[in-house]
């Protein structure tokens, strides 16, 4: 089960299918993410695709010498403008895939509208998803709920999304939701509404255990989009935000122009495959390794590298290691503004205390340590907002509750009142009146004993101590034993057997550090093959925007023309 793959996959049959020559792809905003994450535009102009354009851009210009392979989601207005575009065709021929089901009456038209004969073919491939990771895969959904309800433009989407990622993994999953959560029931009923509407398209050869698909809801677990991150994925994630694998650094203080937009792909960076998951400390050893490596086939060249700005400096110094190792500098440039972040924002500490709230159980060290954090010049307005939400919902109902002293105290920081609403939106969303399960519970003394021993070294103690709910509920259904009580199948049958391939999809989004559970499940688990998918992946800025009574961002994340362009893969 690897979604990149699939997605990959699709776009190669598009390209072999149309042929030898010259070719345009022809997408929306959606599908131009979709392709963006798999594929570079190296690696597409290799197959004699050479140009890239959005099916909804006005001024496109007619070039008949050019074969067209469209990819769109099977929208109205898609549907609408490829109509208007097969009346008055720019290219010589049109090979049409559409990235979900597709209707009959919206095939009509297409050939009604193909007066000139000029559609080769039409054909669904299912890569209606942003696949991040092979074992990941997100939606780009934000707002997704009002309140405890779906917003029903969203239901559908995900609904189609969810069910697109079935089909490209061709599995006919039996169904668990999370029985605490309407949205987890709803989303599930939609979904084998489809599969039973679309059984032949379901019908993939069995397997001896069947796969199982897990819907469960954010609010089980508000407490884990809110913690600062430490290993390089979700720190970058965190601290600069990733979009469709791209990141953002033009912000970043003396940027050169090649470096304000890079693209992070494990597919196409063999230095982030490698380090994706390394925490913090190993990132910054292993890039001075490579760099003291070239150094040693250089004797003439040598210098120290103590600290990150050496080796900035190093790199700006020597043009032709930058141009041996572009992907070196780009990881050199994140890692040394992460740097900068975590200095500047005092996150240490920050950090510590999180953990603090997330793990420990001792109200009163809590109370100080935030408190102290709160009168510190040093802690950002969103940092220490996002200490009080973690307390809020660590000490909800604690008899001595400091709480309307904390809100007093982030008031008296002189700023807005939107963090303190949020604060009360937090608990309302994921507080423990709407949670199905203790987030909070009295490990066992196994369970205890096992996170007395995890940390092995520096950075991973302190600062990684927090283990996602999701780590809990994938380790209960891989052995077994998850509760039907609490998370139900949907209709009368039930797994025999312990499931081998699992598709999990968090309803209001996943996070990196739930990736990196996933990734060392299937590590840990031969013969258990996970997927993880949400409406969209989070970090604390994306969440601590109010929508209703949830938590989500208003605003779609930015989306971006063509693949990655070559030199940043």
């Amino acid at each position: 089960m690897n979604a990149v793959l699939a997605v990959r996959q699709y776009v190669s049959k598009m390209i072999e299918d149309s042929g030898p020559g010259m070719k345009v792809l022809l997408m929306d905003r959606e599908t131009t993410g979709a392709v963006s994450v798999v594929y570079t535009q190296s690696e597409i102009l290799q197959r004699e695709v050479y140009l890239f354009e959005r099916l909804d851009s006005p001024n496109r210009e007619p070039m008949k010498h050019l074969k067209a392979i469209c990819f769109l989601r099977p929208t109205k207005e898609n549907v609408e403008l490829l109509v208007q575009e097969l009346r008055r065709p720019k290219y010589s021929i049109y090979f049409i895939y559409f990235s979900n089901v597709i209707s009959k009456s919206d095939v009509k038209a297409l050939a009604e509208a193909d007066e000139q004969e000029v559609v080769a073919e039409v054909q669904e491939f299912y890569g209606d998803y942003i696949a991040v990771n092979p074992h990941v895969f997100s939606l780009n959904l934000l707002g997704c709920c009002r309140g405890r309800s779906w917003d029903p433009a969203q239901l559908t989407r995900t609904t189609q999304g969810l069910t697109a990622l079935l089909l490209s993994l061709k599995k006919c999953p039996m169904i668990r939701y999370q029985l605490s959560s309407e949205p987890a029931k709803r989303l599930a009923e939609c979904v084998k509404q489809v599969i039973t509407k679309e059984y032949e398209l379901f019908d993939f050869r069995r397997t001896e255990v069947p796969p199982l698909l897990l819907i469960l809801d954010r609010s089980d677990d508000a407490i884990t989009p809110l913690l600062n991150q430490w290993t390089y994925q979700a720190m970058v994630h965190e601290l600069l935000g990733i979009n469709n694998n791209r990141i953002d650094l033009s912000r970043v203080p003396g940027i050169s122009k090649d470096l304000r937009e890079v693209v992070l792909s494990a597919e196409n960076d063999e230095f982030y495959a490698n380090n994706m998951y390394l925490n913090f400390a190993e990132i910054g050893t292993n890039i001075k390794n490579l760099m003291e490596d070239f150094q040693r086939r250089k004797p003439k060249e040598q210098q120290k590298l103590e600290s990150i700005a050496d080796m900035k400096a190093f790199v700006e110094n020597y043009p032709q290691f930058k141009k041996m190792s572009g992907t070196v500098s780009k990881h050199v440039t994140v890692v040394g503004e992460l740097s900068r972040l975590v200095a500047e924002r005092n996150l240490l500490e920050v950090s510590e205390v999180e953990q603090e709230l997330a793990c420990q159980n001792d109200h009163s060290s809590a109370l100080q340590s935030v408190r102290r954090l709160l009168q510190s010049p040093r802690v950002s307005e969103l940092d220490a907002a996002r200490l009080v939400m973690l307390y809020a919902l660590r000490y909800e109902r604690h008899a001595s509750s400091g709480l309307p002293a904390l809100l007093e105290e982030l008031r008296g920081r002189g700023g807005t009142d939107r963090y303190r609403k949020l604060v009360s939106a937090v608990v309302e969303y994921g507080g423990k009146r709407v949670r199905g399960s203790d987030l909070f519970s009295p490990k066992d003394a196994v369970a205890i004993t096992k996170q007395f021993l995890k940390g092995l070294k520096g950075i991973e103690n302190v600062y990684t101590q927090h283990q996602p709910l999701l780590q809990e509920t994938l380790d209960q259904l891989i052995k077994g034993k998850l509760k039907d009580s609490q998370y139900p199948y949907l209709g009368p049958n039930t797994l025999r057997d312990r499931p081998q391939d699992i598709i999990v999809f968090l309803i209001g989004g996943a996070t990196y550090e739930e990736a990196l559970t996933v990734f060392n499940l299937n590590r840990s688990n031969p013969g258990v093959r996970i997927v993880l998918g949400g409406t969209t992946i989070h970090n604390t800025r994306r969440r601590s925007q109010p929508q209703d009574s949830a938590v989500e961002a208003p605003t779609a994340p930015k989306s971006h023309q063509g693949p990655a362009a070559d030199g940043e893969s």
